[in-house]
């Protein structure tokens, strides 16, 4: 392999978050810690802290061990147990381990999400961040979302007043459009966004290219919620057996073929899945095989146009 092709290579697998944070472009998600190891990634209440813990405690220092060097939680994931699990498996962490968490979004019960974007909370709950992941500055801290209730000026303005006190290194949005983020710009440096999507769900499509031409990360959640796409016949098993994958690997690969910007950070409880998931990193696709799997968004919004379709027929 030539020093061209080794740079190429290192180039795909890498990317630097925020200009000056290098990490490779598979993360590790912490969502799926809270609760049961089994529960569905839709159904997660993700409410309280994981049972058995030292289980938890293995697989993110497995995460890291397997060249994991992105890091995602929120100060809502098991009202903070999250936070603190990854502190208590990986601190003292190392230089190039990056941690990024959430803060602006409250749990009343294990069935509400709500966001709260008053200024003085958000540095209040930067700063048990601060503490529950024994750290003086978070690299990445992301408003989890938007509070309609407040200015994004208020919003944005408290993140960088974190940013500028040296508590926070980098801001980021999660669950954003491109109108919001062109707001939020006009406030403060955004580093990264986190948005749904993946294969199917893709409704985001213009904030990844917005992002890809700002150098701003994207952060997809749910990365391989693929469910019936991977099906036998389904484009996504037919290019794994192609390529001698797995489905998941296939969707993760999708994904970072779709633009270089992108940082999926896939969660799972199971050091094999997590392995798995970073096999993705080394998937080449052709032109062909990427279409192919790029064209299941359009069938799926052509089934469900017919379904509106034949839906509204029946109620005439």
């Amino acid at each position: 392999m030539t020093n061209t092709e080794i740079t190429a290579q290192i180039d795909r697998q890498s990317y630097a978050l925020g200009g000056d944070l290098t990490v490779r472009r598979i993360g590790y998600g912490t969502m799926r810690l809270a609760d049961t190891p089994d529960i569905k990634p839709t159904e997660a209440i993700v409410w309280h802290a994981p049972t058995p813990r030292a289980d938890a405690v293995d697989v993110l220092r497995s995460a890291v061990e397997h060249g994991v060097q992105l890091i995602d939680t929120a100060d809502s994931y098991a009202l903070g147990g999250s936070e603190e699990l990854i502190a208590e498996a990986l601190h003292p962490y190392a230089q190039d381990v990056v941690v990024a968490t959430k803060i602006g979004m409250t749990r009343p019960s294990p069935s509400e999400w709500v966001p709260v974007g008053h200024p003085a909370y958000l540095r209040q709950q930067a700063e048990l961040s601060l503490r529950r992941l024994r750290v003086e500055r978070i690299d990445l801290l992301q408003l989890h979302r938007i509070d309609p209730k407040v200015p994004l000026a208020d919003q944005i303005g408290a993140l960088k007043q974190l940013q500028d006190e040296g508590k926070v290194r980098h801001i980021g949005l999660s669950e954003v459009t491109v109108e919001e983020l062109e707001a939020a710009l006009e406030i403060a440096p955004i580093a990264s966004v986190q948005n749904w999507y993946n294969l199917a769900t893709r409704q985001h499509d213009a904030v990844v290219d917005f992002t890809a031409e700002r150098g701003i990360a994207f952060l997809p959640f749910f990365p391989i919620a693929i469910g019936g796409h991977a099906g036998e016949d389904s484009p996504v098993s037919e290019v794994a057996r192609e390529i001698g994958a797995t489905p998941a690997q296939t969707a993760l690969a999708w994904l970072l073929h779709r633009s270089p910007n992108i940082l999926p950070i896939p969660g799972t409880t199971s050091g094999k899945h997590l392995a798995e998931n970073l096999g993705a990193l080394a998937i080449e696709l052709s032109s062909e095989q990427y279409a192919r799997l790029d064209g299941i968004a359009a069938a799926e919004a052509a089934k469900a146009a017919e379904a509106a379709e034949a839906e509204a027929a029946a109620a005439e």
